[in-house]
């Protein structure tokens, strides 16, 4: 199994005539994912890779009522009303490529998220996939291969690094999943901690962290309930304070966000900590041979 897509997923892309979203929409079609639609306000009846676009959610909905998923590629101003048109219309799992989306725009989206009972994933995703079945986002398929560990990271650099690590231990992932650099998420570890825990082919769970923000605090006490182990890295240990590092909410202020707090919270809390990426295969590995016995 694994979480969120599969093969039998269907998959519509917004802001489909879009340059990055025409080409990773035919990547994604290439990997075997079921895009079935698009959506470009002002394009409805156009057709991309052979795909129908349409001016609305509703109306792709319409055509494709098994549609679940959908891939948000529209300029950040746009972003919130795409979204919100997404989850109005009946989707469940929204996956926000756009980066930089204003906070108070995030924040009502997560409002209505959770009153819709919707999944959004971003923004400032890479995507997620499920290998060998479904890719939604810009995920390089080279560095991903089917297997039980699931993997859950802020980062698409680390995503790729984690995936690529696993492979070369001989070991693969249920899913892999970017959380998103922006300061505020729609989704965070613990929503996507949970799925892995349910998926009951997934054995073990990496997630890797970064500083500024609290999700990774808010997610350690249910690591605490988890019967999986749980493998945790933490970038940024060297970044000062007010630097931001890469990705707008990966930066340090004040008391809060920092490597050290973080690493404490999900140590108390059950999880194997790695104090380096390239540890985390072998650590794995420890952690389920210590569950076998």
């Amino acid at each position: 199994m694994s979480i969120i897509i599969d093969e039998n997923v269907q998959v519509i892309v917004q802001g489909i005539t879009g340059r990055n979203a025409s080409l990773h929409t035919k990547f994604m079609l290439d990997y075997g994912t079921k895009v079935v639609g698009g959506v470009t306000p002002g394009k409805g009846g156009e057709k991309i890779h052979d795909l129908p676009v349409y001016d609305t959610v509703a109306e792709c909905l319409k055509e494709h009522p098994a549609a679940a998923v959908s891939s948000v590629w529209v300029p950040p101003r746009f972003a919130k009303d795409a979204i919100l048109e997404a989850i109005d219309a009946g989707i469940k799992t929204v996956v926000v490529i756009t980066e930089r989306i204003p906070v108070h725009d995030m924040l009502f989206v997560r409002k209505r998220a959770k009153e819709k009972d919707a999944l959004v994933i971003g923004g400032n995703t890479p995507g997620l996939i499920s290998p060998g079945k479904s890719l939604v986002g810009m995920l390089p398929k080279i560095a991903f291969s089917g297997g039980r560990v699931g993997t859950v990271a802020r980062s698409g650099a680390i995503t790729y690094y984690l995936a690529n690590s696993l492979n070369l231990a001989g070991m693969g992932e249920s899913t892999s999943v970017g959380l998103g650099g922006d300061p505020i998420l729609g989704a965070n570890f613990e929503d996507v901690l949970r799925l892995f825990e349910e998926d009951p082919e997934t054995d073990a769970v990496v997630m890797a962290g970064e500083i500024g923000g609290v999700y990774e605090e808010l997610a350690a006490p249910y690591i605490k309930t988890i019967k999986k182990p749980v493998v945790a890295f933490i970038a940024g240990k060297a970044a000062p304070k007010g630097k931001r590092l890469g990705h707008a909410g990966a930066i340090i202020e004040g008391n809060m966000g920092t490597a050290e707090s973080k690493v404490e919270a999900l140590k108390e809390n059950g999880a194997i900590i790695a104090e380096t990426l390239s540890e985390i295969p072998e650590l794995v590995k420890e952690a389920l041979c210590g569950k076998q016995q």
